[in-house]
C-alpha cells in the first residue's frame, strides 16, 4: 500500500458539497473531540470554520503544552548547490532561470558550518537542487564527513532516492528528511513540472516512506500553498503525515505550510493564502494531529511568525539564507526565494523568552 491508495480514495470527493453542509455545530462539537477523524479534519479546514479561530486557538495551544512544552526548537539552512535540471515553473533555481550555478567546496562547506556553529545552533537542514551529476549522494556524504563536527542533527531536504540511498546518507549521518510534494493533485503537479525527473509524481510521494523504511528518525512533508486550492492541499499533506505517522511510529512526522514567495523567474501564485487561512491550516492540523510537529520558515514575516508561536509551531528557521555560500561570501549568489523575516539567532532567543518559551538548539546527538 502506497499514501496514492489513500489519495485516489478521494478522487471523486465532493469537497464543495461537503463544506455546504456544515454548520457551526458541526464545527464546535469536533473542536472539543478527544480524536479526530479524516473528515473531522476536513470540516476544520472549512470556510465554516473560519469563524471559530478562537476557539481552535485556544484548544491548540492546549494540545501544543500539553505534547510538547513551551519550546521551540530551532534549526537553520544551508545550501550546499543550486544546480537543477528540473524545469519547475515557481522555483528560482530551475533549470531555464539563467542564474550563476555552483555547489559549495568541502572547504567551503567548513567556512559555512563554522559560522553557523558560532551561533550556536545544533541543528542543521541541508539542501540541493535536483542534479544526480552536480549533487550526488557521494557527494552529500562527503559534505556530511564535515558537517557532523559541528552539528548533532543533520536533516536533508533534497531530491527524491532510493530506500537504499537513504540508508546510505543515514549511516553517514543524516538522521532527518524533509520532502515537498509541492502539489498533491497530480494534474496540477503535470502542469507545474513540465520538464526533469521531478515530473516522477509518485516517485516524489513515495520518498518519505522510503526514507521511513531505511531508519529515518525524522520526516517532514508539506505542499506549497499558493500553487493549488489551499484546503484540499492542506487536507492531503495532514493525511500524508497521518498515514506515516500511523505505520512507522518511531519515527517523528511533522509538517509545514510554506506559502509562496518572490523569486527569480517571477511566477506568481495561483492562488492567494491569507494569514487567516496559514493560521486556520496549523489550528486544523493540531487538532487532527496532537503530537505532530510543525515548522514555520523564514518565508513569513517576523510579525506573523511571533504570533504563531502560541498557536501549535514547534519549530522554526533562524538566520536563513537560502543562497549558495551566502553566509561566507558577501556577494553571495541568488536566492532561491526571498526570506521575510532576517533575524539572527540571538533576536529569535530573545522574542521567545519574551513569550515565555525556550528556544532548544540540540535535542538529539548522533552517534
Amino acid at each position: 500500500m502506497s499514501f496514492y491508495d489513500i489519495y485516489r480514495s478521494y478522487r471523486e470527493f465532493d469537497f464543495a458539497g461537503f463544506f455546504a453542509g456544515l454548520t457551526d455545530q458541526d464545527i464546535t462539537r469536533i473542536i472539543y473531540k478527544n480524536r479526530l477523524s479524516e473528515l473531522d479534519y476536513l470540516a476544520l479546514l472549512s470556510p465554516a470554520a473560519e469563524s471559530h479561530l478562537e476557539e481552535m486557538a485556544q484548544r491548540a495551544h492546549r494540545l501544543t503544552v500539553q505534547h510538547f512544552g513551551k519550546v521551540i526548537f530551532l534549526y537553520t539552512p544551508l545550501y550546499l548547490a543550486n544546480y537543477c535540471v528540473n524545469r519547475c515553473v515557481y522555483c528560482g533555481f530551475a533549470a531555464h532561470n539563467q542564474i550563476p550555478r555552483r555547489k559549495l567546496t568541502l572547504a567551503e562547506v567548513e567556512e559555512e558550518a563554522k559560522l553557523i556553529a558560532a551561533t550556536g545552533l545544533k541543528h542543521l537542514l541541508i539542501l540541493t537542487g535536483e542534479s544526480r551529476q552536480h549533487s550526488p549522494v557521494s557527494y552529500m556524504k562527503d559534505c556530511l564527513a564535515v558537517l557532523k563536527k559541528y552539528f548533532s542533527s543533520i536533516s536533508i531536504e533534497v531530491y527524491p532516492l532510493t530506500e537504499e540511498e537513504y540508508a546510505e546518507l543515514i549511516a553517514a549521518g543524516v538522521d532527518g528528511m524533509t520532502m515537498y510534494q509541492e502539489v498533491y493533485n497530480p494534474e496540477v503537479y503535470a502542469e507545474l513540472h513540465p520538464a526533469g525527473p521531478k515530473r516522477n509524481y509518485l516517485f516524489r510521494l513515495d520518498a518519505p516512506e522510503r526514507a521511513c523504511r531505511a531508519g529515518m528518525r525524522t520526516i517532514g512533508l508539506g505542499a506549497l500553498l499558493g500553487l493549488n486550492d489551499w484546503r484540499t492541499e492542506a487536507f492531503f499533506t495532514g493525511l500524508h503525515a497521518n498515514y506515516l505517522q500511523s505505520r512507522y511510529t518511531d519515527v517523528e512526522v511533522s509538517i509545514s505550510p510554506p506559502r509562496m514567495r518572490p523569486h527569480v523567474g517571477g511566477f506568481p501564485p495561483r492562488v492567494t493564502v491569507s494569514d487567516k487561512n496559514l493560521v486556520q491550516y496549523i489550528l486544523a492540523y493540531r487538532l487532527f494531529m496532537p503530537r505532530g510537529g510543525i515548522t514555520v520558515s523564514t518565508r513569513e514575516s517576523e510579525e506573523l511568525r511571533n504570533r504563531l508561536v502560541k498557536l501549535g509551531v514547534t519549530r522554526m528557521s533562524a538566520a536563513s539564507c537560502t543562497a549558495v555560500g551566502g553566509r561566507s561570501h558577501a556577494e553571495g549568489g541568488t536566492n532561491q526565494f526571498d526570506i521575510a523575516d532576517e533575524r539572527d539567532v540571538p533576536a529569535m532567543v530573545q522574542m521567545l523568552y519574551q513569550q515565555g518559551y525556550q528556544p532548544v538548539f540540540k535535542d538529539w546527538q548522533l552517534l
